[in-house]
């Protein structure tokens, strides 16, 4: 099978139908901008959703029909996403929201940022669209993730790699180019949770991304011996990608404060429960987000709760 088909299987798999009540939500604010809703991280795997944070990401049209002329529209545009909370039926979410362009492009190769194709190399699930147009632009923006990330990881994997590895270290990578609130062994239980799903799309992923490779068993062999040259080239890239993403990181945590009420104590919380803190904003911090979430940084830094 190829890729695209196994993630159009995988985003058609059925959700809990009160994510999909959510979804419908989402879209139904934005209305009729929305394109589609996909629900992807950690809550995938949960069958109790009571007191978690789901995660999304709503595709629009454009920018400008979803939010008017104001100045949503402008920063989604130059400093995607706009990420907003919302609540529905008793459960809490955040989504993120991309413009089709937008999507097509921060899912692939063509952007150094790994802040979306990190995340759609992973499972995720279409749990709402506006049509088949939307939903055949959903599956072919999703199926250039896993390329992007095996094509950016090649130059820092060894040329005969365990399948496993292959994803678990393509994923630390990611992870250490953003700031993340992440437990060390984090990308490794992303690829354990579901070895059998990394399996499948082990092949297919590496063609799309033009990387000739054999399998042998659980064994990923390139065809291609990497240059000392190549590796070092490699290596330079992710020490930009790390530079550009925590930047990225802070920057979008600054846009977040004026757009994602309560947005310092949803950061606290994902780091209390990703790393095992026990951060407590304190009023000021709350008064003032953007300076509170950069007070927090040294200490959390020192503690190794981000990275």
């Amino acid at each position: 099978m190829n890729l695209e088909k196994l993630v159009a299987a995988e985003l058609a798999e059925p959700v809990d139908p009160r994510v999909a009540a959510m979804a419908e939500a989402i879209a139904a604010r934005h209305s009729p901008a929305s394109r589609a809703v996909l629900f992807y991280g950690s809550c995938l795997r949960e069958a109790n959703l009571d007191g978690l944070m789901l995660d999304f990401y709503l595709i629009v049209a454009d920018y400008e029909q979803a939010f008017g002329k104001g100045w949503l529209a402008v920063a989604n545009r130059l400093l995607p996403p706009n990420v907003f909370p919302f609540e529905h039926h008793g459960l809490l979410a955040k989504y993120a929201v991309l413009s089709e362009t937008d999507f097509v492009r921060l899912a692939s190769s063509r952007t150094r940022n790994v802040s979306v194709w990190a995340r759609f190399a992973q499972p995720s699930r279409l749990a709402w669209t506006a049509d088949a147009a939307a939903r055949q632009r959903s599956i072919e923006a999703v199926a250039g993730a896993a390329p992007a990330l095996l094509a950016a990881a090649r130059p820092m994997l060894p040329d005969r790699v365990s399948i496993e590895h292959l994803w678990s270290e393509a994923f630390a990578l990611t992870y250490a180019a953003e700031l993340r609130a992440e437990r060390k062994g984090r990308a490794s239980s992303v690829v354990a949770s579901d070895p059998g799903r990394y399996r499948r799309f082990t092949a297919p992923a590496l063609d799309a991304a033009g990387l000739a490779a054999s399998i042998e068993g659980e064994n990923v062999h390139f065809d291609q011996r990497l240059s000392t040259a190549d590796r070092r080239t490699g290596a330079t890239l992710w020490k930009r990608r790390r530079r550009e993403g925590k930047a990225l990181t802070l920057a979008r945590l600054a846009k977040a404060s004026t757009t994602y009420a309560g947005g310092i104590d949803y950061l606290a919380w994902k780091i209390n429960r990703h790393a095992g803190a026990a951060i407590q904003i304190k009023p000021w911090q709350r008064r003032w987000p953007i300076l509170g979430a950069i007070s927090l940084l040294p200490k959390l830094l020192a503690r190794g709760a981000v990275r």
